[in-house]
Parts: structure tokens; C-alpha cells; sequence
């Protein structure tokens, strides 16, 4: 039996993905901090292991002990924007944290390792982005992030470790960690709705994105590992249609049936529009019907209403406090 390791399992896309690998008969094993995930999104069947990819003595000791034929890493701390005030955690976590799991892959003789990178790694580049642009990260988390893609290249030359990166883009649905105020747009306007605020918007709200339901990148991420055509392949994952926010303040609201006023902060330094082109992964994946956004948004707000509205999190550790996004001091 194949065994995984996911790591971020307790998150947003690692429980999926987690799922996912489960039904595809797989031994999980998932790796998590409940930094940012919970207990509770873990499925059934999984066996879990509370500790940090940053240890690297148990990162170590799982290795040896489950033997895994494959690693799915999740586990981030992916706000970007936040990133520019905590760099040291972003790369300790982010990069080193890492390398920890590449190195015991690659001891450990893993068949393939999985790594869900990010759209960030291109900044503010041409649209679509497409694969064979050359990334130019405006950010600590996007500098990470392409770091590690060149990192697996490198240990695939030098060790021939086999990897697959995926680059998602604005994720959201079930499980996210809607009490997150420092990312993911949707669970932030929702949380907002429910405790009765008023929608924040950082500058004029034109800024756009193609947001992605989970069910259009989990599966894509957990089946990778079986089609050797994806195996040291780069792919955009995530939906087509950019919106722009303001447009999907208006659906969020529209699915709440409720007409909360919306607030403008201050813009911060991000990247205004961003889409990606997904020809690459519809030809060795195949194509299927993507979850519209208005019913992408429709099943994630029946969940946030069971779940309810959850405190917004405060990070504890910023290190640079200059120029920090209005909203975002304690």
C-alpha cells in the first residue's frame, strides 16, 4: 500500500487533498501545528501527528518510522502580503521548513514529492500567467515559495528525486480558516457578514483575481502522483474568470441576503490583477466542469452559516511594523 505524507493536513487544501488521497486508497499520514488548520477537518482514516515541518528531528523520526511513498506538502503560512513584516518566520517556516522535508524525501528514497507553490512566484507578470514565464516574486511568500521550486529542480538533478509543483491561486470553500483576517479575501468577507461589520476592501476594490473553488484544485493535487506525465512538471491549478473584489463583495453579500456597507481601507503594495492559463494542466490532466464562482460561493456560505463566525487572529510576532496595511496593528 502506498503510504503519504501530508503536511498541512489540519489546513484549507490539505484536508481535501488528505480526503482525496484516502480515496484513492492511500495510508495517510498527516503532519500539522493547528497554527492554522484545525483538529477537525482531518477525515477519518487518517492517522495525525501534531508537530512542525521546522522540527526537523521529527520530521526525521516519521520518515523512518512510516517509510512514505509519497509527500504532499501543504503546510505554509501563505499570507503574502503579510509576509513583507515577518520574514524571518516566513523563510524559517516556509523555506526551511522545507528543505527539512526535501531531505528526508530524498534519503528516504520517496517515489514522488508534491509541492503546492504558488501564483505568487510570478508577481506582477503577464496575463494569463502562463508556466514558462519567468517568475518574478514580489514578496517574501512568493520569494519562498520559488525558492523551493528551484530547490526541487536542483535535488532532482543532483539525487533524482521526482516532484510535481503546483501553482494555486486564491483557493477558497469548506474548511478555510475564515477567522484569518491577514488572507483569503471570501473567508474574510464572510466572517465580516456574520458578526454584523461592514465589508473591508483595501483601496478601490478594481484589483482582480480568478478565485478557485476547492474542488478544482484538491483533486488534481491528490491523483498527481499516479500519472507519471505530470512527474517534474510545473501547473497552473485554479479557475479561468477573474473578478474583480468589488464584484465579489456584491455576490457575498447577495448569497447572505444582506446589504452591509462596504469599507475602503487604504491600498497596500499587492499585485493588482492576476489570472493564470490552465492549457497545461487540462492536457495531461483532462478537462472537467469547473464550480462557477456564484455556486463555488454558495456551498462554502452553507458551511461558514454550520460553522458560524470564528475570532479574527491576531499574529503575534510582526517584526517590522513600518508601512503595515491599515487594519492589520493590533
Amino acid at each position: 500500500m502506498e503510504v503519504s505524507l501530508i503536511t498541512g493536513g489540519a489546513g484549507f487544501i490539505g484536508s481535501h487533498v488528505a480526503k482525496h488521497c484516502l480515496l484513492l486508497g492511500h495510508k495517510v499520514v498527516v503532519l500539522d501545528d493547528l497554527s492554522g488548520g484545525f483538529a477537525d477537518h482531518i477525515p477519518q482514516g487518517v492517522e495525525f501527528v501534531q508537530g512542525s515541518i521546522t522540527d526537523h528531528m521529527l520530521v526525521n523520526r516519521l520518515f523512518n518510522e512510516f517509510k512514505f511513498t509519497y509527500v504532499y506538502h501543504l503546510a505554509a503560512y501563505a499570507a503574502e502580503g503579510l509576509s513583507h513584516f515577518i520574514r524571518r518566520f516566513n523563510y524559517n517556516n516556509n523555506l526551511i521548513g522545507s528543505i527539512n522535508l526535501i531531505n528526508e524525501s530524498v534519503k528516504s528514497n520517496v517515489k514522488c514529492f508534491v509541492f503546492t507553490s504558488s501564483i505568487a512566484v510570478y508577481g506582477a507578470n503577464q496575463l494569463p500567467m502562463t508556466e514558462d514565464l519567468v517568475p518574478q516574486p514580489e514578496d517574501p511568500y512568493g520569494i519562498a515559495k520559488y525558492a523551493i521550486e528551484m530547490d526541487l529542480k536542483a535535488f532532482h538533478h543532483m539525487f533524482g528525486l521526482n516532484h510535481i509543483i503546483f501553482r494555486p491561486h486564491n483557493v477558497y470553500g469548506e474548511n478555510q480558516n475564515i477567522g484569518d483576517k491577514y488572507r483569503n479575501v471570501i473567508g474574510i468577507f464572510m466572517n465580516q457578514v456574520m458578526q454584523g461589520k461592514s465589508l473591508t476592501i483595501f483601496g478601490d476594490g478594481l484589483q482582480t483575481r480568478a478565485f478557485s473553488y476547492i474542488d478544482d484544485v484538491a483533486p488534481y493535487i491528490a491523483k498527481s502522483v499516479t500519472m507519471e506525465a505530470a512527474y517534474n512538471q510545473v501547473f497552473n491549478v485554479g479557475a479561468d474568470t477573474p473578478y474583480t473584489v468589488k464584484d465579489l463583495a456584491t455576490i457575498v453579500l447577495k448569497e447572505f441576503g444582506v446589504n452591509a456597507d462596504i469599507r475602503h481601507l487604504e491600498a497596500r503594495m499587492e499585485v493588482v490583477h492576476a489570472h493564470s492559463d490552465h492549457k497545461k494542466i487540462k492536457s495531461v490532466f483532462g478537462e472537467k466542469p469547473a464550480i462557477s464562482l456564484q455556486e463555488g460561493i454558495k456551498r462554502m456560505a452553507k458551511w461558514a452559516k454550520g460553522v458560524g463566525a470564528r475570532k479574527s487572529i491576531e499574529f503575534d510576532n510582526i517584526e517590522i511594523e513600518k508601512n503595515l496595511p491599515q487594519g492589520w496593528n493590533k
